[in-house]
């Protein structure tokens, strides 16, 4: 907020906002016996891990094995339209994939594109920008709800970062919101515009929300605790993407190195996935990089699965819905931050 005092000065007094590493929740009463008698599901999966449409983390390898977990894997968009749509073809052939899932973006193609997908046995439809409070993803939602009006498709739409432009994409059409700019572990959007927020703060503020709409938390997410985090804090589900790169699923070669076994990570603002993509940078608000091989994704998403439920055990909740009721944030200082982590190596 930028205000005006008494003598004609320019006064900025920007509100604070919290991040993962700032909050913990506080440990209740529990009457839980068993993990067994948690559910971490919500109203449109039976486990709230979807994965990002990122060409180096979702294809068919990864969506197959998300489905079968009870997630979402939602296939990235920079191929052809029907590269795309005989991998979504593929899915809706397999009975254990849960929901078949791609994403389009909001100019060129899109309308063709998901017409296509839709026809090959879509599902949920993800419009996949960075910026989603924009016209062009308003334009986008009216174009494709009147489209794909004989198809029965979930719409995911997103990114955004206020309760403002929640509601907005929400009253344009969406079905579910992805919440969270510029939080991504190679997104540099932060860094080369100067625009984002905290993604835990835009989940605080977006769950104030009186629209039905499905809250996605997406970006800054490095472990179970912060899935955690985000879901007391009213997120429906969580959007992962460096989690799950580097697994066998992603796509992608093993590289060999001096360090051991790599593959590639990428944003898709990046320089490097610009040029594959469409021969060209526009603005580059992403990074390429190698990130350690580590297996199947199987055991990445059992570990996940294992953390949340003991987040919500440690609240005494079985269910997302009483999870949200009872969790209850606490602020801690840096010194807490500190003697939160692992912290035998600081000695």
């Amino acid at each position: 907020m930028v205000t005006i005092n008494s003598k004609g000065e320019i006064e900025s007094r920007p509100r604070e906002l919290l991040s993962f590493e700032d909050v913990l929740l506080q440990p209740r009463y529990s009457d839980i016996r068993s993990r067994k008698e948690i559910s971490i599901g919500n109203g449109l999966t039976p486990l709230p891990i979807i994965s990002s449409p990122m060409d180096t983390v979702t294809e068919f390898e990864m969506a197959v094995a998300l489905g079968k977990l009870g997630g979402i894997g939602i296939i990235h968009r920079y191929n052809s339209i029907e590269e795309q749509a005989n991998i979504v073809g593929r899915l809706e052939m397999d009975p254990s994939v849960w929901i078949p899932a791609a994403a389009v973006g909001i100019t060129g193609d899109y309308l063709e594109r998901a017409q296509v997908l839709a026809s090959r046995g879509l599902h949920l439809l993800c419009i996949d920008v960075a910026h989603g409070h924009h016209i062009l993803v308003k334009e986008a939602l009216h174009n494709i709800k009147k489209a794909l009006s004989e198809h029965k498709v979930h719409i995911m739409a997103g990114n955004v970062a206020t309760l403002e432009a929640f509601n907005d994409l929400a009253d344009w059409g969406a079905d579910s919101i992805r919440v969270g700019i510029g939080g991504g572990s190679i997104c540099s959007t932060r860094i080369q515009t100067g625009h984002g927020m905290p993604t835990l703060q835009s989940v605080i503020d977006c769950a104030k929300s009186d629209r039905d709409a499905v809250l996605v938390a997406d970006g800054g997410i490095k472990n179970s605790g912060d899935m955690v985090k985000a879901l007391a804090a009213g997120a429906d589900a969580v959007m992962i993407g460096s989690l799950l790169a580097g697994t066998d699923e992603a796509p992608g070669d093993i590289v060999e190195t001096s360090k051991g076994k790599h593959k590639t990570y990428r944003g898709m603002a990046s320089k490097d996935a610009q040029i594959d993509w469409r021969g060209k940078v526009s603005s580059s608000e992403g990074i390429s990089t190698m990130i350690s091989y580590k297996g199947p994704v199987e055991n990445i998403i059992e570990d996940l699965a294992k953390g949340i439920r003991s987040g919500f055990s440690y609240s005494g909740a079985r269910d997302l819905v009483e999870f949200q009721a009872m969790a209850r944030f606490v602020k801690q200082t840096s010194a807490g931050q500190i003697e939160s982590s692992t912290h035998i190596l600081r000695r």
